[in-house]
């Protein structure tokens, strides 16, 4: 099977070419300097170039405080560049498997949220990704749209990294204690992605549509600190662990409101043959990797 793989240099795609090296598959894998999604040009001559069987688009514009000044761009990596891969998916008669996410919601809920609840972002970033599922189901009829949540991995800038670093540097932390969510390793994300690309090749009917991917549990970020700094004193990352202090949202604003509660209901991917990540599990093994 051909796979073509925007973002290749982020979290979820370096880790969906890990899994890549134990399968048997092309992979066709592009970061933003050899494939600028937004340029229609561009994405039309190396997709027809290569015509692959199946893409995937792990490509976003993730700074979500900086997206509030910089929609432009926002909106150009999140909106317009999905549109143009759907559209080459659509001519190829191929499916995209775009990853999307929590902040299509507002945080105003009490219950983990479905696919088919309704959206309201409350910032540029969640506004432009929103676009971009828009895009994508407008543009093409074989989609799988992956919202997720919390991503962390041993590569690139995460709260987990986030956290080793800062228990090295401090002996006190605060963290926020009335944001919750589902943490999701970016490597069982990208296990599930290829697991529907495999399904497709081997002529499986997929459930085209939009589908929650993320951990097996909700937390706080308080709460996700505490496990991190636990385990990560046990396997031997940090000598000790700082004293964790809660604080509340409002005692650390920030330009883009996060939601309150982003909890996603991951029922409905049963529909598509994958199951939630097993985040607590899945964070011993990044733990593992960075003591390294």
């Amino acid at each position: 099977m051909r796979i073509l793989l925007t973002g290749k240099h982020g979290q979820l795609g370096r880790c969906f070419q890990d899994v890549l090296t134990r399968a048997n598959h092309e992979l066709f894998a592009y970061d933003s300097a050899e494939l600028n999604i937004a340029d229609a040009q561009l994405v039309a001559a190396i997709i027809q170039q290569v015509k692959p069987d199946i893409i995937v688009n792990a490509a976003a514009y993730t700074a979500v405080d900086k997206a509030e000044t910089d929609s432009e761009n926002a909106y150009l990596v999140n909106a317009t560049g999905p549109k143009l891969l759907a559209i080459q998916a659509a001519d190829l008669d191929i499916p995209l498997i775009h990853v999307s996410t929590d902040y299509v919601f507002d945080g105003a809920a009490v219950e983990p949220y479905l696919p088919t609840d309704e959206t309201n972002p409350q910032g540029v970033y969640g506004a432009s990704k929103l676009a971009g599922e828009q895009a994508v189901k407008a543009e093409c009829e074989k989609y799988i749209i992956l919202r997720t949540a919390w991503v962390f991995s041993e590569y690139g800038n995460n709260f987990v990294k986030t956290m080793v670093r800062l228990a090295k540097e401090r002996d006190v932390l605060n963290v926020v204690a009335d944001q919750y969510g589902c943490p999701t390793y970016a490597g069982d994300l990208a296990k599930a992605i290829l697991r529907i690309c495999e399904q497709y090749e081997q002529g499986k009917v997929l459930a085209w549509g939009i589908y929650h991917y993320c951990g097996d549990s909700p937390i706080s970020w308080h709460g996700f600190a505490r496990v991190i700094f636990f385990k990560a004193e046990r396997s031997g990352v940090i000598a000790k662990r700082p004293q964790l202090k809660a604080i509340s949202s409002d005692q650390y604003p920030t330009p883009a409101k996060r939601p309150e509660y982003s909890v996603m209901s991951t029922e409905a991917l049963a529909d598509i043959g994958v199951q939630a990540s097993l985040w607590r599990s899945s964070l011993d093994m990044v733990l593992r990797r960075l003591a390294v």
